[in-house]
């Protein structure tokens, strides 16, 4: 049975795990639903009470029944490279090519509709509450009055974007940064912001979580780092990753969240505290993990590749392939 990779052509981290697959001798087809239509094919059949589905990509065939996962790395929008492309041409490819991979028996990494519900931060922050990982305080409003009122109660803030944008997407990315205490808060009212309670770092923390397997990274924060340099994407500091213990509550609380995220794969961002408290400021459902890998040598690649290859649901499961957080 086959692995199927849907990302961009140029994808280093997917090829990573495609390198582990090959050495397996698993089966690994890759496409970008950016190309439907355009070097992407696809054909599904629904008669007699039955279906039979197919994918080409590269001159490769492979039968949708025949795929043990399905991987959403980093695919493009469907059909975004046609020869005449069109909101409505998207529509409708993405509804075949999703629509089809949903009916099979494939274990997915990472549920088209778990993925988009975990794009969320508001989503997250509650989640995590729930799951028993610490939260910053943290307020999400377009009320001016309740930002000033936040910012009394809490003096030290940072704002980050709610979307929480990838920082590999440079038009939309925002890092996060310190908020003056001499804000007035008025342009709140122009757009959803959020605020959250400053913590004073002695490290960042990469928790990648793929399945049960749960690998931790952590990056000091050096003594004489400035104060307004929040942000680990744009860090100044060569500090480099090293690989980390993880306390089993933390283990414990993140392996609650992804149950209930319903997520196969994670990416969690930690910032740790002078007591040692990790408190969690978000989980990226696709999140990179190759910077990790190659600063800690921890084999992420690999047992995302393990997890790829294992069994594929049967179709007479109940789950759809939808229970994909496993051991």
């Amino acid at each position: 049975m086959t692995v199927l990779i849907l990302t961009g052509e140029e994808d280093v981290t997917a090829d990573m795990v495609v390198v582990h697959l090959n050495a397996a001798s698993v089966p690994v087809v890759r496409l970008d639903p950016a190309d439907l239509t355009a070097g992407v094919a696809l054909s599904g059949e629904y008669v007699h009470g039955s279906f039979r589905g197919h994918l080409s990509s590269g001159g490769r065939l492979v039968s949708v029944n025949g795929l043990r996962s399905v991987w959403v790395r980093r695919p493009g929008t469907p059909a975004a490279r046609a020869a005449q492309p069109s909101p409505w041409l998207t529509e409708e490819a993405a509804q075949a090519l999703y629509g089809m991979l949903r009916g099979s028996g494939a274990r997915w990494m990472n549920h088209p509709d778990a993925a988009q519900r975990a794009r969320h931060k508001p989503w997250q922050l509650r989640l995590a509450q729930r799951s028993g990982l610490p939260v910053p305080a943290t307020l999400i409003t377009t009320f001016p009055q309740a930002a000033r009122d936040f910012a009394e109660r809490f003096p030290d803030l940072v704002v980050k974007p709610v979307s929480g944008a990838h920082p590999q997407e440079p038009p939309r990315a925002v890092p996060t940064s310190r908020v003056a205490p001499d804000t007035d808060f008025a342009a709140v009212a122009y757009g959803p912001t959020l605020l959250q309670r400053r913590i004073a770092k002695r490290a960042d923390i990469r928790l990648t979580a793929v399945g049960g397997t749960l690998l931790a990274a952590r990056k000091e924060t050096p003594p004489d780092a400035h104060p307004d340099e929040i942000d680990v994407r744009f860090a100044s500091a060569a500090t480099p990753w090293l690989p980390a213990e993880i306390a089993p509550r933390v283990a414990a609380a993140v392996r609650a969240y992804l149950r209930s995220a319903e997520l196969a794969y994670g990416a969690f961002d930690f910032a740790e505290d002078a007591d040692g408290t990790w408190w969690f400021l978000e989980c990226n459902q696709s999140g990179q993990f190759g910077f990790v890998e190659v600063e800690t040598g921890q084999p992420i690649a690999r047992t995302i590749a393990e997890w790829l290859a294992r069994a594929a649901v049967p179709e007479d499961d109940p789950s759809g392939g939808r229970r994909t957080v496993a051991p």
